[in-house]
């Protein structure tokens, strides 16, 4: 009841944050803030705020990195990483923040490579905010985040809340960085801490911008939220308590207008639970590894989003393999559909050309968010890849739909029973960069002679090569743009497939 509480009043209070800025030296607003004195309704900007100076600050590879559980969603830091350039604070109790850390600070006005289309509106320029979210009109320093729709706000949140990144202890982590390409914008919360300088939990998420013509997002999106792993919601200033309650962080888009938006949900305690964008106050833990991605390119109607954090690799069932499954010849994996807007329907369908193989249960079924746990048994199919479709269609106007396709790979032949050595028994495959446009570097446990095999998506292979070490470089750079699907394979049968995107 108390969260549902303080959504009502977000409410009602945030319509007054419309165009209301206050002007305010940072040291005074530090204060105020320590000692909850400041108002929620008004996003402060800093008199004293300094913009950075000098080239871009590289990442240089000595800070702490976030391996996520999934493949090409979540964009590894590299040396074509920059810190983002937020201001810093001139004044006798300001000081400057080394590696631009600080809380509630925005970068500079940040000139984009491409046209950003927002809601039917091209923007060639933005500020990236260290609470979690990037705008286009001005920067905001709100870290008390508001239910979507709301008036006047006009941002992409994949995590707003009161994000601090003023770790001083020598920790190299609880930085924010920036990539542009020509087509492309990642932005990188890597390892953050929430309000007042806590890092004894961490959130690690990204964000992907793009003008629709890079493969880094699936065809007709032009947004992307990546999330590793999320381990708190709320900074003291927001009535939480060790990272937790109080005013909830929300996920999402939102115009400003109070047409144009959406929600994912909304996270202000620990665990697993969710119920969809407006059902109630969720559980962080529940975006951990996930991936979602939407198309914020038109006015009116967001199309649903198809949520389930093994879209971004193949989804391997082990055929005749006991140690690995607990049902033999079976993979199982959820699958969740939610319509963005509130008070609309969303309605999900299933198809698959192995239709004796595929099945589901539904686990929750609420308007605005369904969730299903899927079962492919793959006995006496052919190995190789399989494919089921998630169709997912919503009742705006117009209504909208979205297909995604789900790759299924049976990895042994039916009647075969292998296993990895007991130090072995976790096939792992990484490729980096990914996407990538030339050399990739590939990492696996599969000893010295196995063999890599990349195929396109209707199953053509484009590429065979001997492995000879458990690292080892690989050309690309005569494939053609798009997606494929690269495989090892040792010679007791044992492989490993992930997804590779070559832009």
């Amino acid at each position: 009841m108390k969260y549902k509480l303080l959504l009502l009043t977000s409410a009602f209070t945030v319509s007054a944050i419309a165009q209301n800025n206050i002007k305010i030296d940072h040291a005074t607003y530090s204060t105020m803030k320590a000692n909850h004195q400041l108002d929620n309704t008004k996003n402060y900007l800093f008199t004293d705020a300094v913009a950075p100076v000098g080239p871009p600050v590289k990442y240089h590879g000595t800070e702490n990195k976030t391996q996520s559980a999934i493949c090409s969603c979540m964009i590894p830091l590299d040396t074509t990483f920059s810190l983002v350039p937020m201001v810093s604070y001139g004044g006798a109790n300001s000081g400057v923040f080394q590696d631009n850390r600080n809380d509630d600070a925005s970068s500079i006005q940040i000139t984009l490579p491409f046209l950003f289309n927002f809601y039917g509106a091209n923007y060639g320029q933005l500020f990236i905010n260290n609470n979690g979210n990037v705008s286009f009109l001005q920067p905001y320093s709100l870290y008390n985040a508001f239910m979507f729709p709301a008036g006047g706000i006009n941002m992409i949140a994949p995590f707003w809340g009161d994000v601090d990144t003023r770790d001083f202890s020598g920790n190299p982590s609880c930085l924010v960085y920036y990539k542009m390409t020509a087509h492309s914008m990642i932005v990188k919360w890597e390892n953050v801490g929430y309000f007042d300088m806590h890092f004894d939990k961490l959130n690690t998420f990204q964000l992907i911008m793009t003008d629709g013509n890079d493969p880094i997002l699936p065809p007709g999106k032009n947004v992307g939220y990546c999330y590793g792993d999320m381990q708190w919601t709320t900074g003291d200033a927001s009535s939480g308590g060790g990272g937790f309650g109080g005013i909830p962080a929300t996920v999402g888009v939102n115009q400003g207008n109070g047409a144009d938006y959406f929600q994912v949900g909304t996270f202000a305690y620990p665990g697993t639970n969710f119920d969809g964008p407006y059902n109630g106050v969720d559980a962080i833990d529940w975006l951990d590894n996930q991936g979602m991605y939407f198309n914020s390119a038109s006015s009116g109607n967001i199309a649903p989003i198809i949520i389930n954090n093994n879209i971004c690799d193949t989804i391997d069932v082990y055929t005749g393999d006991t140690t690995r499954v607990m049902i033999m010849d079976t993979v199982e994996f959820p699958i969740g559909a939610s319509t963005p807007e509130i008070n609309q329907i969303v309605t999900t369908t299933f198809y698959s050309n192995d239709t004796l193989a595929f099945s589901y249960d539904t686990l929750m079924n609420t308007p605005t968010y369904q969730k299903f746990m899927c079962r492919f048994i793959a006995t006496n199919l052919p190995a190789g890849l399989h494919y089921m479709y998630v169709t997912a269609t919503d009742n705006g106007v117009p209504a909208m739909t979205t297909i995604d396709t789900i790759v299924i790979r049976s990895d042994y032949y039916p009647g075969m029973t292998t296993s990895l050595a007991t130090t072995n028994n976790a096939p792992v495959i990484s490729i980096y960069p990914n996407p990538a446009d030339g050399i990739i570097t590939l990492r696996h446990n599969f000893g010295t002679s196995a063999l890599l095999s990349i195929t396109n998506l209707i199953g053509q292979c484009v590429i065979t090569e001997q492995l000879t070490n458990n690292e080892q470089t690989i050309d690309i750079s005569k494939l053609q743009k798009g997606i494929y699907f690269a495989t090892i394979t040792n010679k007791q049968g044992n492989s490993k497939t992930i997804k590779l995107s070559r832009k």
